[in-house]
């Protein structure tokens, strides 16, 4: 595939992704956006949920810009492991704001896809929330999901808002919400962790992160 065709493939992909998100209602809140990095290079494919197509933007310096685009740029600036982000999230997702903004570990395919998540956030303190390698947090009140490749950031999303349902409908309702162990938590970010290093190194060679099989 030519690196023309690649960036043709990445519009098509975003389109999908867009409709998909859209309509289980995962790109809500006040400033939806998707973006999917373009390997070998600088820049990326950003729109929000207004936008009819995405732009081709360069997110490294990127100054000035709005708010959605900014944040994007940060995130792919800061994680060489992740190629496609959502900011915007669902009802439950949105909700957790109101319950301290962050989620333990509680359910088995969280820890192991979506990591550990930070506390809340503004854009000014997320380069250190990053370097936790979790794919899920709060900037500003507003979910922000990262994933390795378009179709793991789609189904982080899915994952997120039903744990996130889960998580807030037991706390709402005054049950003792507790962590996974830790040994099941630690094996499963283990294996996130080297799922992320061989995107990192797919990302160097200017080539698209292989999609994770199985558990």
């Amino acid at each position: 595939m030519t690196a023309a065709e690649m960036e043709l493939s990445l519009v098509r992909l975003w389109l999908q992704l867009r409709d998909r998100l859209l309509t289980k209602q995962l790109l809500e809140g006040s400033a939806p956006a998707l973006s999917l990095r373009i390997p070998g290079s600088d820049a990326m494919w950003f729109g929000t949920t207004r936008d009819e197509t995405p732009k081709r933007r360069n997110w490294r310096g990127l100054n000035g810009a709005s708010f959605g685009a900014e944040l994007h740029a940060q995130v792919l600036a800061s994680r060489d492991d992740v190629c496609a982000v959502a900011s915007g999230g669902g009802t439950f997702g949105l909700g957790l704001i109101d319950f301290g903004g962050a989620m333990p570990g509680v359910f088995d395919e969280q820890v192991r896809h979506l990591g550990r998540m930070a506390s809340p956030q503004s854009s000014n303190s997320l380069n250190k929330a990053l370097e936790l390698r979790g794919n899920v947090l709060l900037v500003q009140g507003q979910p922000l999901v990262l994933g390795m490749t378009g179709a793991r950031l789609a189904l982080n999303a899915e994952l997120f808002e039903k744990c996130a349902k889960a998580y807030l409908l037991a706390a709402a309702g005054g049950g003792n919400v507790r962590p996974l162990p830790w040994i099941v938590r630690y094996v499963a970010n283990r294996r996130l962790m080297k799922d992320e290093h061989r995107a990192c190194l797919r990302v160097r060679l200017g080539l698209l992160p292989e999609e994770s099989k199985g558990y």
